[in-house]
């Protein structure tokens, strides 16, 4: 019995570290752009003080998965999605920077 409480418990130990696991380091590309790849940058969000909750929850970006929400420039504009703080006030703001995302290869 006790074999299997120290197993169950070092099996929840792993799996909360593969959850960990995908932490502020992490960088995604989004390549479907016109404009140019925009690669978001956890470490930034994490450095200006961004919690992960902030943007995924049911409002936002439900799911951490990429691909799962359809992102589109008229969305930001209007104060959605990444608008919700790149507005200028909170954060850079998206329509006047679009070279702070938006990178062609």
């Amino acid at each position: 019995m006790r074999k299997i409480i120290c197993l169950t418990v070092a099996v929840l130990f792993a799996l909360s570290g593969v959850a960990l696991a995908v932490s502020a380091n992490k960088t995604i590309q989004f390549k479907e752009s016109p404009m140019g790849t925009v690669t978001f940058d956890g470490k930034i969000h994490k450095d200006a003080g961004v919690t992960c909750k902030e943007c995924h929850n049911d409002g936002m970006f439900p799911k951490m998965k990429q691909g799962t929400v359809k992102i589109t420039m008229d969305e930001i504009y209007a104060g959605k999605l990444c608008g919700v703080c790149h507005d200028g006030k909170k954060a850079f703001e998206a329509k006047a920077n679009c070279n702070r995302c938006h990178v062609k290869q």
